[in-house]
């Protein structure tokens, strides 16, 4: 959506004094949209009593919070239809709590061993840095805690999880999330990765955010300069749907992306809102187009509140199977179930090996062609007993040299330090180590 769209869409707000200031990241935090009555003055909707009673209970339980710049994306000529508005408005839907409903269906707290480190898989944590978001997705899994007072991590949190992450040799990668890393000030998240990246164990950071679809001026020129800093540094964002993809979110998509930062994206499947092969497919295009490898598609957390945007765990096959083969391969994510109780990422794909003997497997493609594979007459597999010393195999996982110079070649070299050969036994350099 072009700028003069924007300002014409909320068009109830005195630009004379405030639209110099749409591009100020700060502004847009700060004029957040909390309430029903400023929504409706803004996008000039009426909503009838009834409708209000039901949405400010919502908010009681579930809070509202919009940047107007989020806002502005809303079709107000279909608004209840539109994938913006039901992304970011309260629905009353979200006080209907079912039986198997959970309040951390994901097990964090309980895969916590210090406040504010969640430690799932073996060699990587989530880092919670953050509970504030610049808007409160009404799809939020970490309902629980995003936008709680209560639930800030400080400074005294952020150092514990820095400590545990010393002390674990096996960690190579923190995630941070939040919340949203990006939502804290220039300094501060400096300071993180600094911190972090003192670290000898850590090879990679890596930072979830959705800034660059709700708050795309947050991407500043200053914050890219400090995230360069901090390599190897990978950013998955959150985009649902091809319209929030616009002229700001792709400016602050080509900043990261030209500053050296691979990019990736996780969406989330939501009923009535990108449940529709086409409108997916369109997503991960726009994507790429972008630079954003489509990493995830989520099956929709079984979180309190949620049940109206979950799907069946079909349609996010029907969506691969549209996928594959009809578009480029580095376009299709991965779509997994994050196991209730902590059991983490499942893929869930469609069936391409239709069976198997020991020599051959059938397989089908996405057109339905079915084909076979001969396996190799001559491979013998290696009996791994995990049993390393003993292995056959080259195990030597250091870093090979690319060039090995000798002799005179060695010294012509401008890359090798050496300026000089002595012979062995050499008298005067054993009066030198006799000294």
């Amino acid at each position: 959506m072009s700028e003069e769209n924007q300002k014409q869409n909320l068009n109830k707000i005195n630009w004379e004094d405030k639209y110099s200031s749409w591009k100020d990241w700060k502004w847009q935090i700060k004029h957040t949209i909390k309430d029903i009555e400023t929504f409706e003055k803004l996008l000039g909707i009426k909503m009838n009593n009834r409708e209000k009673k039901e949405i400010e209970m919502t908010i009681q339980k579930f809070p509202m919070a919009i940047t107007p710049y989020y806002l502005s994306l809303i079709d107000i000529n279909d608004y209840k239809n539109d994938p913006i508005f039901k992304q970011a408005f309260p629905n009353p839907k979200e006080l209907v709590i079912n039986k198997y409903d959970m309040t951390d269906p994901l097990a964090e707290d309980k895969d916590s061993p210090v406040e504010g480190i969640t430690h799932r898989y073996p060699d990587r944590v989530l880092f919670h840095v953050s509970n504030i978001c610049s808007m409160y997705c009404r799809h939020c899994t970490r309902k629980r805690k995003v936008g709680d007072k209560d639930h800030i991590p400080n400074k005294e949190t952020i150092e514990k999880g820095l400590e545990y992450i010393r002390n674990t040799p096996q960690v190579r990668d923190v995630l941070l999330s939040g919340g949203d890393p990006f939502l804290l000030s220039d300094e501060y998240l400096d300071w993180i990765l600094t911190e972090i990246s003192k670290i000898p164990h850590i090879e990679v950071i890596r930072i979830g955010t959705r800034v660059p679809v709700v708050l795309p001026y947050r991407i500043t020129d200053e914050l890219v300069n400090i995230l360069k800093k901090h390599h190897p540094l990978w950013i998955n964002t959150h985009f649902n749907h091809s319209r929030e993809i616009t002229e700001s979110s792709r400016e602050a998509l080509r900043k990261l992306a030209n500053a050296g930062i691979p990019l990736g994206n996780q969406s989330v499947l939501l009923s009535g809102i990108n449940d529709c092969p086409y409108i997916m497919k369109k997503l991960v295009q726009k994507l790429v187009q972008n630079r954003v490898r489509p990493y995830y598609i989520y099956q929709c957390d079984m979180s309190e509140g949620l049940s109206h945007f979950r799907t069946s765990v079909g349609k996010g096959i029907e969506i691969m199977e549209s996928l594959r083969g009809h578009t480029s391969g580095f376009a299709i994510p991965t779509f997994v179930v994050d196991a209730p109780g902590g059991g983490g990422k499942i893929p869930v794909m469609p069936n391409y090996l239709v069976s198997w003997s020991n020599n051959k497997i059938i397989l089908r493609n996405y057109e339905g062609v079915i084909t076979t594979y001969k396996e190799p007459d001559n491979y013998k597999a290696n009996l791994c007993n995990l049993d390393c010393e003993h292995c056959n195999l080259t195990l030597n996982l250091d870093e090979a040299e690319e060039i090995k110079a000798i002799g005179i070649e060695k010294l012509l070299s401008d890359y090798d330090k050496a300026i000089s050969f002595t012979p062995n036994n050499n008298e005067r350099m054993e009066r030198r180590n006799n000294e």
